[in-house]
């Protein structure tokens, strides 16, 4: 069974949301959509798989500092599975 990442969110206002999210083994986001575009960057290097909602498994590793973006509305889940804690920033951009 696995269990849920700690979300953590370092600021709000309302242009952007960052949220530091940190995975021990196994744990992950829980399946959601994400209602902004946005920005992710690694803290630390780990695996990652994605889930998508028809259930396809998407390896993604992360390097920390590379970071990428992805735009608002796919359903999804991130599940670590690196074999050690990993943790990333998330930061959504609210408006333009």
């Amino acid at each position: 069974m696995t269990t849920t990442a700690r979300a953590t969110v370092q600021h709000e206002d309302d242009r952007v949301r960052v949220t530091r999210w940190d995975f021990e083994d196994g744990q992950s986001t829980g399946r959601h959509v994400h209602a902004y575009d946005y920005v992710v960057v690694p803290v630390t290097d780990g695996r990652t798989e994605v889930i998508g909602a028809d259930g396809t498994v998407i390896p993604s590793p992360m390097k920390a500092g590379e970071s990428y973006a992805r735009t608002a509305g796919t359903e999804h889940e991130v599940v670590n599975v690196g074999g050690a804690p990993h943790s990333f920033v998330e930061i959504e951009l609210k408006k333009p």
